[in-house]
């Protein structure tokens, strides 16, 4: 198996698109994914029920005692990860893992370091941003490409997938959504070779349960602009 990759799939309430999620990932498992790792973040709607009847579609699972948020499951993942990469996916559709492809023709190519999907620069359809979040993304996505010379689109996207060695899990302090700006700072530092590809992206709503708040951006910016 060249370059194998480990996917970790955090998941919080999402008993209604988990089955099928699931599913896609299972119909993409191409001869690069090593294991499927999920960490149910002590989920109240009926998920650890589903993920109990469908232990065919994932390797291993990590099931949180307490309610500790994406970053605090994203590090339990990595701790359990043995694949030279890991890649993100989340729980709600908003990814497609069908885009599997197009990151391991990347990896079986170039041997990457990171690569980052953008939702920005899409393939073939991005569902229209809220002009303010859209706004916000473009400002730490420009902050951190100031502060390390990089060129990236899309730094929120929550497709990334990277060699698993840049990162050393005991140094990751944050456990909510600004932890992704956090392993993409040590990523980058450690790191020499970087690529962005096209994907698609079917955002949800607040409403339809989109969890990632406003407010979230101002850790992101403390995380890019730390120690700078």
């Amino acid at each position: 198996m060249n370059n194998p990759v480990d996917v970790i799939i955090p998941v919080y309430n999402e008993k209604d698109t988990i089955v099928e999620l699931l599913k896609k990932v299972h119909d993409n498992r191409l001869n690069f994914i090593n294991e499927v790792i999920i960490i149910d973040d002590n989920s109240t709607d009926g998920t650890t029920n589903i993920l109990d009847d469908n232990k065919n579609l994932y390797d291993k699972i990590i099931k949180n005692k307490k309610n500790s948020g994406k970053g605090a499951s994203v590090k339990k993942g990595l701790k359990i990860s043995t694949a030279k990469y890991v890649i993100f996916q989340d729980a709600d559709l908003e990814y497609d893992p069908n885009e599997f492809i197009k990151f391991n023709k990347i990896l079986q190519k170039f041997g990457p370091d990171l690569i980052i999907g953008s939702r920005l620069n899409y393939d073939e359809y991005s569902r229209s941003h809220n002009f303010y979040n859209k706004l916000g993304n473009l400002l730490i996505t420009n902050l951190f490409n100031l502060k390390n010379n990089t060129t990236f689109t899309d730094i929120y996207s929550c497709y990334i997938c990277f060699k698993r060695e840049l990162i050393n899990v005991n140094d990751l302090k944050t456990n909510g959504f600004e932890q992704q700006a956090e392993i993409l700072k040590y990523v980058v530092k450690k790191g020499k070779i970087f690529y962005e590809i096209k994907i698609n992206y079917n955002g949800r709503t607040v409403e339809e349960g989109k969890k990632i708040k406003w407010y979230n951006i101002f850790a992101v910016i403390y995380q890019i602009l730390k120690f700078w």
